[in-house]
């Protein structure tokens, strides 16, 4: 039976290792489906530490908005083991993509995630302990990504949350 899991986490709470040790666990192969695109060197330098943790062997799909199709993909093959990170990426560049886009892409993943018969484990940042952003697009990220991360944990078989390096079963 597949295992769906959420991992929360704040920026640095060591929420991606937690994840890619959850996803090894899993039996078969494995796919990293990566949100981020490098727009700056920074944001490069991030993407490669993940990269260099990363086994070889795993499988690297990288996809800013389509979730959802990437996930059917995924599953219309021999389903393997799918690591997604990160929501907070995906969401920011789907806020970016229209109104229109957040909608369709946000419904195509979440029914994909239902319907996916492989473990998956997501990665997403816990913006609920933070505090109130002072222009109404940081206050709409975070109220989606909290809507979102409710939806995922609903529809997820266990909820992990990381603090300080320090995991914590949720559900």
């Amino acid at each position: 039976m597949a295992n769906h899991i959420l991992v929360l986490g704040g920026i640095r709470s060591g929420k991606s290792q937690l994840a890619e040790t959850l996803i090894s666990q899993c039996a078969g192969a494995v796919s990293y489906l990566a949100t981020a695109t490098a727009g700056d060197g920074e944001m490069r330098q991030r993407i490669q530490q993940h990269q260099a943790r990363r086994p070889a062997q795993w499988g690297l799909v990288e996809e800013p908005l389509k979730l959802g199709e990437t996930l059917n993909s995924l599953a219309s093959g021999e389903a393997s083991g799918v690591l997604v990170d990160c929501m907070s990426l995906w969401l920011s560049n789907l806020l970016h993509a229209g109104d229109a886009v957040f909608h369709q892409e946000r419904a195509a993943f979440l029914n994909a995630l239902a319907d996916y018969p492989a473990d998956v484990v997501i990665v997403s940042n816990e913006v609920g302990l933070g505090t109130i952003g002072m222009d109404p697009l940081t206050r709409r990220f975070c109220d989606e990504l909290g809507w979102l991360n409710q939806d995922l944990a609903r529809q997820c078989h266990q909820v992990h949350l990381s603090i300080a390096g320090l995991p914590q079963r949720l559900k």
